[in-house]
């Protein structure tokens, strides 16, 4: 994130010694995105972070196979119709994904071992239900509609409190907000959608005991379980702008015109290839003769990832869309409303929608996984056609 945070215990100054109580010296760990020319965070370790005392290759958890979609069609996945098989992170069931993002969902009440995702960050929207997410910085309770961004290299684990679904975006760098939202010294700005006060990150230091212990490591060339001498939950404080953090879904502020608004309006997130945009409830356009849904559209460049996550789709009824669905719209392909939608809501003189969705467009195609081709709705191309 653009602004500084400090939590638990630090030296007044960096990189000067910073002594237990018993004299000895705490480690200091910074982590640092862009060869640490980008942000960073300087953490303080009461063990070596890097005392390992085991590594052994992993086994891939999932089908890391993707296949084209090809025929080129528009393709429609019932999430509800996918089994838990693991926990948030060994349970991820594979959707899509391209060489820039990875999109999987997971619906588990097992807790997770430690990871490390060292390829990319991660964004973890919580559909339903609530879990404790412990990390290297601290603890955060998060919950439905939560958006939860992992930065690389975090290590970190999942404590389900029930039943969780999500969907989980692996990038192949680093998500942030968008450009144009960020002043040129990186505060949100006021034309923004949501500004610093919206967003939840640790507050206190997360300590846990323990020796020979387990962490799952992803980089780019697979799977890794590194057995640590001691728990990497032993920070006493740290300080910087690279930290996990919270952003729920409700707290995004929809941006209104006369007639109807295209998709980037929407945009909550960026990463490298592709963008997060959160779709809310809002008034719909209100110029007297508006066609208050979305008109037949094409983004030539991009493949459109859509989760629907509550409200109403009355601009879908007939295609089978509900809560819990995912549509996938590839470049190539001219999608849009339902037929009859739109004399429908005309009619009706609607003027409110009670959607919500997650979007991820993706600038290079999206392949398909075993995940979304096991809960496809073979239908789904001819709706339009009906």
């Amino acid at each position: 994130m653009p602004h500084y945070r400090l939590v638990g215990e630090v030296p007044r100054k960096r990189h000067v010694q910073f002594r237990r109580p018993d004299g000895g010296l705490y480690a200091e760990e910074l982590m640092g995105e862009e060869g640490f020319s980008s942000d960073s965070s300087l953490l303080y370790h009461r063990y070596l972070p890097t005392a390992i005392v085991k590594a052994e290759a992993v086994e891939p958890l999932l089908s890391e196979t993707l296949q084209p979609n090809l025929p080129l069609s528009p393709r429609h996945f019932r999430t509800q119709d996918l089994a838990s098989q693991g926990d948030l992170v060994t349970g991820r069931m594979m959707l899509s994904g391209n060489n820039d993002v990875r999109l999987s969902y997971a619906t588990t009440d097992q807790p997770s071992e430690l990871y490390r995702n060292s390829k990319g960050d991660e964004c973890v929207y919580i559909q339903a239900g609530s879990a404790r997410f412990e990390s290297s910085y601290g603890a955060l309770e998060v919950g439905a509609g939560d958006y939860v961004v992992i930065p690389t290299g975090t290590i970190h684990r999942w404590v389900p409190k029930g039943r969780v679904n999500a969907l989980v975006i692996e990038a192949a760098g680093h998500i942030r907000p968008p450009r144009r939202y960020l002043s040129q010294f990186g505060q949100l700005l006021e034309h923004a959608p949501y500004s610093e006060r919206d967003f939840r990150a640790p507050d206190q230091p997360l300590i846990v005991e323990g020796e020979e212990v387990p962490v799952l490591v992803r980089t780019r060339g697979g799977l890794t379980r590194l057995v640590y001498r001691n728990h990497p939950f032993d920070v006493v404080g740290w300080d910087g702008c690279l930290y996990p953090f919270v952003f729920n879904i409700d707290d995004f502020e929809p941006v209104v015109k006369k007639t109807h608004a295209p998709p980037p309006v929407h945009q909550t997130f960026e990463g490298p290839g592709f963008v997060v945009c959160s779709f809310m409830p809002r008034p719909l356009d209100f110029h007297p003769e508006a066609v208050p849904i979305p008109y037949n559209h094409h983004n030539v460049d991009s493949d459109e990832f859509m989760f629907y996550v509550g409200g109403d789709y009355s601009a879908r009824a007939g295609s089978g869309i509900d809560v819990g669905s995912i549509s996938l719209h590839p470049a190539g392909f001219t999608h849009g409303p339902q037929p009859g939608a739109v004399e429908a809501v005309i009619e009706a003189g609607a003027t409110h929608t009670s959607e919500m969705a997650v979007m991820v467009d993706t600038f290079r195609p999206l392949d398909l996984g075993q995940g979304a081709l096991s809960c496809e709705d073979p239908g789904y191309a001819w709706t339009w056609a009906r």
